[in-house]
């Protein structure tokens, strides 16, 4: 995404908002990619738990921006 836009600072998600899940792969665990030019990727794994596929989407895009937020404050 860094390379395509042009950009400095980049996020990803991906995960199992639901419905369904499996046992290594459950309803509401997502992960998450930050990429900033010059730095290390980061990643992280969420479980919001089975909140409901419109509940686990809200929570994953506010936890993005947060992460968002807080790398481009720093």
């Amino acid at each position: 995404a860094l390379e395509r836009s042009h950009a400095s600072l980049a996020v990803s998600i991906t995960g199992i908002a639901g419905p369904g899940g499996s046992e290594h792969k459950p309803e509401g665990r997502v992960c998450f990619g930050l990429a900033q030019l010059g730095k290390a990727t980061k990643t992280e794994t969420v479980d919001f738990g089975a909140l409901g596929r419109a509940e686990v989407r809200h929570a994953a895009c506010v936890h993005a921006l947060a992460l968002l937020r807080k790398a481009a404050s720093t």
